[in-house]
């Protein structure tokens, strides 16, 4: 017997039991930062300043002062170094997969929760199986380094009913990656048009979601929003396995959406 085998009989099952119960493996690992515009100082802009991609912006609108898009934060926690008041603090929040692009962006109020607004018919379609095709479209490949964890031991998508294809004509999901440069805007909506219906897409990355630092460049836009319709809005730089795995399962209808006017709840599976 090989001694990796005799190994991984000694060692068990090395996956993560999570998202019904167990660790996600993003303990101590930082995630968006939080915001509590009660404690903002008057006449200051110190945040919004030192927001390299400008997801912190000033308005005059009741008493908000600050409009915050979580769909263009790259979580660099500049805002967090510059606020001298701390409205804006570091966080463990990761869980940022939506449906609505409106939903990453700080609300003062909020009304109740939406509706369950994705394709009825998607639990039907799909049961608990769903295949994706990932298009790289000018990524940094820090999305795809997290991407390549989704198939480690400790992750093993596959468990949840979900996998990778190289075929557009196989999948279900365009998983897009970067903030789609002019060279890959044709290659990527060739791929669109192979998939078969129904078909869905999903923005991963900040990059993907808004055009993160890059967009508006001489290369690209900004981002996927005004090429293809989007179903489910990731953003992060990168974002991490376990909040990868979360957009995907609110895709699937399997786990409830958590931000909704840019503010998180938390479910039982949070860790």
């Amino acid at each position: 017997m090989p001694m990796w085998t005799l190994y991984g009989l000694l060692k068990g099952n090395a996956s993560t039991p999570w998202p019904g119960k167990g660790e996600d493996g993003q303990t101590g690992v930082i995630g968006m930062p939080r915001f509590d515009p009660n404690k903002c100082q008057e006449d200051c802009q110190l945040c919004a300043d030192a927001c390299l991609p400008q997801a912190i912006t000033m308005i005059d609108s009741g008493q908000a002062r600050l409009a915050v898009d979580y769909g263009r934060c790259v979580t660099c926690q500049a805002c967090v170094q510059a606020c001298p008041t701390g409205a804006f603090t570091s966080s463990s929040d990761w869980a940022f997969g939506v449906r609505r692009r409106e939903d990453l962006v700080w609300a003062q109020a909020l009304d109740a929760l939406p509706a369950e607004q994705l394709k009825d018919n998607i639990h039907r379609v799909f049961g608990r199986s769903l295949h994706i095709r990932h298009v790289d479209a000018g990524s940094c490949n820090g999305c795809e380094s997290e991407l390549q964890a989704l198939n480690n031991p400790f992750y093993n998508l596959h468990r949840l009913g979900i996998f990778f294809t190289a075929s557009p004509r196989s999948a279900d999901l365009l998983l897009v990656t970067g903030p789609v440069t002019y060279a890959m805007r044709g290659p990527l909506l060739e791929t669109y048009d192979a998939m078969p219906e129904p078909r869905f897409v999903m923005a991963m990355g900040t990059c993907a979601v808004s055009g993160g630092t890059n967009g508006g460049g001489y290369a690209c836009g900004h981002g996927l929003d005004d090429i293809l319709p989007i179903d489910v809005y990731l953003p992060g730089c990168a974002p991490n396995p376990a909040a990868i795995i979360q957009a995907l399962l609110v895709l699937l209808m399997r786990t409830p959406q958590r931000v909704h006017g840019g503010q998180l709840t938390y479910g039982d599976d949070h860790a």
